[in-house]
């Protein structure tokens, strides 16, 4: 048996799923309401899953486990890096609870508070003013899920260090009746110091573009609580298959760049600076995985796929759309009449003067 649970109401018996407007797990047929500490007993005395892997080949299961649904015997096959899942056939809810113990295990989770409804809305906004974007894309193109997953993060702290030299310099301009003249001042700027980072994050999966999951920064890791896996209930969820020793890598990169940008923006008063020596490092502090709301939406449109993101706590919406190529060459061609209309203006009204 594995370790894989359902949250049923102990009130109508319906499978329970996490409202992230009442912050509790809810039963969509009675609206019971249940705090996740309350179910926490109730979930232990309910039947797990059986896993059915004997059934398939170690061909079919290359990092899959295959498990029988409860609630209407169907087989549902999910990834190992699986943590929370829906049944094909019946749509009940369930949690992987022996793909998130152990090592696998957050210690915190933040809990969504933004639903669906949030996100479709988000996106409708997001297309809203966009010139370029083909007339057809709002009727032709298909939204093929809105996801709910709660998306693996490490957090990082970690102090940042720099000693850099630079080489700035000024520059003078004036002229005479007779010439124009130039002079140049150089100056060799040195500049160290320590920087201090909380909580930098790294999306733990390998399966989402890091630029995607960085774009919709930041998360307030305040409103994080101690992770139960009912808040996983009604949503999706991945385990994490980036591990520390990977995922720190990337953690020291972000640390490097804003330590570099921050002692960049001390230097100030010059016409043009650039690096030429010096010596940046990286102290790292401790670490902690946790789990983090995000609404992942892909859309169709002429057999391309594109994939936008919602930050699941703040409403932060990102995402690329197509461009009607056709109406970008014909917004340039009018930018560039109307540009040269008024450098003719502009051409004629200097000759007139003269």
């Amino acid at each position: 048996m594995s370790d894989l649970h359902i949250y049923v109401c102990p009130n109508c018996n319906g499978r329970l799923e996490f409202d992230s407007e009442k912050q509790k797990l809810k039963c969509p047929f009675c609206e019971s309401l249940y705090s996740v500490e309350e179910m926490s007993e109730a979930v232990d005395s309910k039947p797990d899953y059986e896993i059915v892997n004997e059934h398939y080949s170690d061909e079919d299961l290359e990092g899959v486990k295959v498990y029988t649904c409860d609630n209407c015997g169907g087989v549902i096959m999910a990834e190992e890096t699986t943590a929370a899942t829906t049944c094909p056939y019946c749509g009940n809810h369930v949690v992987l609870k022996g793909n998130i113990a152990n090592d696998f295990k957050p210690s915190r989770v933040i809990p969504f508070k933004l639903d669906k409804k949030a996100a479709k809305k988000a996106f409708e906004e997001h297309l809203k003013g966009k010139k370029l974007l083909p007339k057809t894309f709002r009727s032709d193109a298909t939204i093929d899920e809105i996801k709910g997953v709660y998306v693996p993060f490490w957090l990082f702290d970690g102090s940042g260090r720099a000693a850099l030299r630079f080489k700035a310099e000024k520059h003078r301009f004036w002229s005479d009746e007779r010439f124009e003249y130039e002079e140049t001042e150089t100056y060799y700027v040195y500049r160290e110091g320590d920087l201090e980072f909380n909580e930098v994050p790294v999306d733990g999966s390998l399966n989402l573009d890091d630029a995607l999951t960085q774009s919709i920064e930041p998360f307030d890791t305040a409103e994080a609580v101690d992770f139960h896996s009912g808040y996983l209930s009604g949503y999706l969820a991945n385990k994490y298959d980036l591990d520390a020793d990977k995922a720190v890598e990337i953690a020291n990169r972000r640390i490097l760049n804003s330590t570099s940008a921050a002692v960049f923006s001390t230097i100030v008063g010059y016409d043009h600076i650039v690096p030429y020596d010096g010596k940046m490092n990286v102290t790292n502090g401790k670490q902690e995985y946790v789990m983090f709301p995000v609404w992942i939406l892909s859309v169709k449109y002429k057999g391309d796929i594109y994939t936008f993101a919602m930050n699941g706590q703040t409403g932060k919406f990102v995402g690329n759309l197509p461009a009607d190529n056709s109406a970008a060459a014909l917004h340039f061609l009018s930018a560039f009449m109307i540009s040269t209309i008024i450098l003719l203006a502009l051409s004629y009204l200097f000759i007139m003067v003269l």
